[in-house]
């Protein structure tokens, strides 16, 4: 792998010019997107203008039909294609203008701008909408989309008329199953459930996929060991089974599926307590102290956030309890008050509190970018242990494989800084992006250009008190 560290002056040079044009075009398509969002949001409000004028009894959809087949026909799509993309470019200019505009200029792109109005779709309040936006918009500004979806639903919840709760006990009515049939003899299952049973059921079947995988391995290098020359079915067996995790996930799901028996399903606590697999519930201690009864900010009187499933997304407080309850332990986060910033982390039964505390600080990889959850990374010395560096918090982060790979085989560099510390020169040139260290744990990367790149730990999911005076 050592000439991935080769590259010349000249070659370096021309990555950096490269990664610059490539930086250049991507505002370039960010705005245009939003000009031909504009225009389509337009052509919409003109159809909708001469059905009013007209009085049309169908409130302007024939018109809105006949706007969307001329465009279609000019730009060679379907016309229901375009319908639709009037109606999502309406929703997003008339409601989220702020996003609008900051699309326009460049400083999010239009995947940025789906995950902000998708996370604040349900936000009525014109008010509330726009502390919403502008909020989302900064943290766009730094983040990527994947990264941004879990920042801004957090951020929208906030600002909901209604709990979690009761937004969730509507959204169970609309739970199913179905099919979809696709080519070559296959078909396609689909469930809307509970985010709790749907996360539950697919770790539990990537769990024991993985446990099939390591077990049929060790089971054929223990017949390859007892009979080297053996060449039974047994062992051809053994050594055969080549499937993936997707494929093994599939085929367990069709096992349980039809010839399991439902004996979880006498109550919704008997359901939860079917589940054996890992599941991560983060859940503010306020929350579990209110009542249901709350309003605003997430369902709780006390402005208390709503419990977190996996740091992807809320859940309802009435599931939360239940899984706190049939919990066999809990790992306590301990965050500052007033910035919200983890500070420590404990628990009763004596475990890895260095592993837990890391887990709770990054969530996720730590590669500019990368969303992939910190339970299923390496736990990397950014300074080697074999070159002396400690095993500490502050030398500690979580890297997915992909990433943990790239740095030890690239010329990608990474840094843990602590705030104040040689904050000079980490402004990104042309970003546009607060690079400023602000909080421990702020990893300063290096790409081989020499650009710097700050990716922050997501901020915890607690109750922050703000000075009245």
């Amino acid at each position: 792998m050592a000439e991935l560290l080769d590259a010349t002056d000249s070659q370096t040079a021309m990555i950096a010019d490269l990664v610059g044009s490539v930086r250049a075009v991507e505002e370039t398509i960010a705005r245009l997107s939003a000009v031909r969002d504009g225009m389509l949001a337009v052509a919409a409000r003109v159809a909708v203008d001469i059905a009013r004028q007209a009085a049309h009894p169908d409130h302007g959809d024939m018109a809105l039909r006949a706007v969307a087949a001329e465009i279609g026909a000019a730009v060679r799509a379907s016309d229901r294609t375009i319908e639709r993309r009037m109606d999502e470019a309406s929703w997003a200019v008339e409601r989220f203008a702020e996003v609008w505009a900051a699309q326009g200029a460049g400083r999010i792109s239009a995947a940025h701008a789906r995950v902000i109005v998708d996370a604040g779709a349900h936000l009525d309040d014109p008010a509330d909408r726009a502390r919403y936006a502008a909020r989302a918009v900064e943290a766009a500004v730094v983040e990527s989309p994947n990264r941004l979806r879990r920042v801004a639903r957090r951020i929208a919840e906030q600002y909901q008329a209604r709990t979690v709760t009761e937004r969730h006990r509507d959204a169970r009515e609309l739970r199913r199953v179905w099919v979809k049939d696709l080519d070559d003899g296959m078909a396609e299952l689909g469930m809307l459930g509970p985010a709790v049973l749907v996360h539950g059921i697919h770790d539990r079947l990537t769990r024991m996929a993985r446990t099939i995988t390591v077990e049929n391995g060790r089971a054929g290098k223990a017949a390859k060991r007892t009979a080297p020359d053996s060449h039974s079915p047994a062992d051809t067996d053994l050594d055969s089974d080549t499937r993936t995790t997707d494929q093994l996930r599939a085929d367990l799901l069709a096992d349980i599926a039809l010839t399991g028996a439902p004996t979880g399903h006498d109550t919704e606590a008997g359901l939860l307590g079917e589940i054996r697999a890992r599941v991560e519930v983060t859940v503010p201690v306020f929350t579990l102290m209110d009542d249901d009864n709350g309003g605003h900010n997430g369902g709780s009187a006390s402005g208390a956030p709503p419990a977190e499933l996996d740091g992807r997304s809320p859940i309802d407080t009435r599931t939360a309890r239940l899984l706190a309850g049939d919990a066999t332990g809990w790992e306590r986060v301990l965050t500052h008050p007033i910035t919200g910033a983890l500070l420590a982390v404990d628990r009763y039964r004596p475990s890895d509190q260095l592993t837990r505390h890391l887990r709770a600080r990054d969530q996720r990889c730590r590669f500019p970018g990368c969303n992939i959850a910190a339970r299923r990374c390496d736990i990397d010395h950014t300074h080697a242990a074999s070159d002396g560096g400690e095993t500490c918090a502050t030398n500690l982060a979580h890297l997915c494989r992909r990433h943990h790979t790239l740095k030890h085989h690239s010329r990608w560099q990474v840094e843990h800084r602590r705030p104040g510390e040689d904050d000079v020169g980490l402004h990104r040139e042309g970003g546009g992006a607060d690079q400023t260290i602000r909080t421990t744990g702020d990893l300063v990367w290096t790409s081989p250009t020499g650009t710097t790149y700050i990716d922050r730990p997501p901020e915890q999911n607690t109750v922050r008190f703000t000075d009245s005076r």
